[in-house]
């Protein structure tokens, strides 16, 4: 429609296309702050599994693997020596694995849809423009 037709148009008319005119705009921004949370839950989802592997590999490696290590390392140190190196070890993989857990937790950044925050700000200030006009 171009500026010559739109100032044709009455009170009512205009009304009804700015209903429609935001009426539009809300579903888009609805089915843009879905797609953003979506990609924020994968992120989230990612960083509690390695969370979760990590708690993982600190209990299971610190049992099943424990024992035939420290038994290992026995055989040429003192027992006391051997369990100590083998702690260390499985501590330093636990703390890795809770690092790249953080990281991926972190990416996904606030739960709130921060993309579609900034596109709706920016709707309602073109709109305030457009009514001062």
């Amino acid at each position: 429609m171009t500026d010559t037709q739109k100032e044709t148009l009455s009170t009512g008319e205009l009304v009804r296309q700015l209903s429609q005119d935001v009426s539009r705009l809300v579903r888009d921004e609805l089915r843009l702050a879905k797609l953003e949370l979506a990609e924020k839950g994968r992120h989230a989802g990612l960083g509690a599994g390695l969370f979760g592997g990590a708690g993982a590999m600190a209990l299971y490696g610190g049992g099943a693997l424990v024992a035939a290590a420290i038994l290992a390392l026995a055989l040429v140190l003192p027992g006391w020596l051997s369990a100590l190196i083998i702690g260390v070890v499985l501590l330093v993989l636990a703390a890795i694995l809770g690092l790249l857990g953080k990281h991926q937790v972190s990416e996904a950044g606030p739960p709130a849809p921060r993309h579609t925050i900034e596109s709706v700000r920016h709707d309602i200030d073109t709109v305030r423009e457009r009514a001062h006009r």
